[in-house]
């Protein structure tokens, strides 16, 4: 096969990052956003031995799987790559996505995968979502077919896929609330008409860089945090009685101020506008405070089955020592902390354990203890003669997984049980691979958190062999 190439094919499978595969006379082709069932007429933009990857010239038969997608700019936002996918497949493919990941691993390739645990809140279920302001607009294929005429010198939205200084202006948005989509439209009316310059990437000039909403799903508080490139405190004055006669159900309003070179929304300084600075949320019967910058499971409903998938799998008795490790702010700690003797959280991040403290104190959860440190220097000998050797051991690494100096030492320790949650199936699967003369895996439960998206959450229970 050639660059240039042109063939019909029809998709076989879900791969990765939004991809799918077809084959054509045995030769694997990358085809993006199609579904399986799809017949399409595609052309190779790259050709390599074994694989290609193409462009979508058309669409000649539909799959049964696909659907409307919902919003206007699908297909030119990289926020939801499957709206075009019905959603009991999406989670059949999340299945897949579990188990091709172990399959790749030889020695634990057959591990039983229970069906994914979905949502009924496929559309408005994040809690926060983070918009970017940029003085390089990016224009949609529509909206260059309108016609109409755009200042490109100011949009605030999301980032157009593979531009990481472009950004489209998004009138619409369903990730997370009608009420969020009418904030941006109404926060970039006033920053517009305010004649506040958007940041620009090129000359590293400009005031406005984010707009970051948090939304509580229990209590309805709300929290606006405007990060910019220096203070302005008779701008904020203004966004501030802007927001109080538009927005009443605006809780909190934040300005980060971030000068760095860096694209991110973390304020290395944070000033309070109005209201208590933070939201508030429940998870389970515990209420978590929530910062700015704090990290916090951005589907709210769907985490709490995401916890109670590892407090079941733990199968907890009254008696038990448990090991959170990576526990963050401590929610999974606090979650489970009713069921057991004593819990003990550790975390590299000083912040958040500050956090997991403050939301012991604050929910009256006194059999718990958070330690800050370096998992791989502090998960030792002495910290488990410090501490008591543990019954169960809950992990929830970041994506990157577990340092393989960690897994010999859990290997060493050898809990009765472990619970293993992770965003990302391959590194988990080899982690798991490495544990497998000590535990046997018992069973695995995908949980969904992000509808419309190939991202899939898994817990995997472990228990360790006589």
């Amino acid at each position: 096969m050639n660059k240039g190439t042109t063939l019909e094919v029809t998709v076989e499978k879900f791969a990765d990052r939004g991809m799918s595969i077809a084959r054509a006379d045995g030769y694997i082709v990358f085809v993006p956003g199609g579904v399986p069932g799809d017949r399409m007429r595609v052309t190779l933009v790259r050709a390599r031995k074994n694989f290609g990857e193409s462009r979508v010239d058309a669409l000649l038969e539909p799959s049964p799987l696909r659907t409307e997608p919902r919003c206007a700019y699908f297909g030119a936002c990289g926020g939801c790559k499957w709206q075009h996918v019905e959603y009991s497949a999406q989670l059949d493919a999340k299945r897949q996505t579990v188990s091709d990941a172990f399959r790749a691993f030889p020695g634990i390739a057959d591990i039983p995968v229970h069906p994914t645990l979905g949502t009924e809140e496929t559309y408005f279920y994040r809690n926060k979502m983070e918009f970017s302001f940029s003085a390089d607009r990016w224009l949609t294929q529509a909206e260059i077919a309108s016609g109409e005429r755009f200042d490109l010198s100011f949009a605030l939205g999301l980032h157009a896929p593979g531009h990481f200084n472009k950004v489209i202006d998004l009138a619409e948005c369903h990730l997370q609330s009608e009420l969020s989509a009418r904030i941006v439209n109404g926060v970039r009316d006033f920053a517009r008409g305010s004649s506040w310059p958007a940041w620009n990437l090129k000359t590293h000039s400009g005031y406005l860089r984010h707009l970051v909403i948090r939304q509580a799903r229990h209590t309805g508080e709300l929290m606006v945090n405007l990060v910019t490139s220096y203070l302005d405190e008779e701008r904020m004055a203004a966004l501030a009685a802007f927001l109080r006669e538009r927005f009443p159900e605006v809780t909190t309003l934040i300005n980060g101020v971030h000068s760095g070179m860096s694209q991110t929304a973390f304020g290395e300084s944070l000033h309070t506008i109005f209201g208590p600075g933070v939201i508030r949320d429940r998870i389970g019967r515990h209420l978590f405070e929530i910062g700015p910058n704090a990290f916090f499971q951005t589907n709210t409903t769907q985490a709490e089955r995401l916890y109670s998938v590892a407090r079941e799998f733990a199968r907890f008795r009254p008696t038990d020592l448990v090991y959170d490790l990576y526990c963050g702010a401590g929610t999974i700690s606090l979650y489970v902390a009713d069921a057991v003797r004593h819990v003990v959280g550790v975390e590299l991040i000083e912040q958040a354990v500050e956090n997991a403290r403050a939301n012991a104190a604050a929910n009256g959860v006194e059999n718990v203890t958070f330690e800050t440190g370096d998992m791989l220097r502090l998960f030792n000998r002495s910290f488990v003669e410090r501490h008591g050797r543990p019954d169960v051991l809950i992990v929830d690494p970041p994506r990157a997984g577990m340092h393989p100096k960690v897994v010999a030492q859990i290997a060493a320790l050898r809990p009765e049980r472990l619970v293993y949650v992770s965003c990302n199936p391959l590194t988990q699967a080899r982690d798991l691979e490495a544990l497998v003369e000590a535990y046997t895996i018992d069973e695995m439960q995908p949980v969904d958190l992000f509808p419309h998206t190939f991202h899939i959450e898994n817990v995997a229970r472990l228990t360790a062999r006589a």
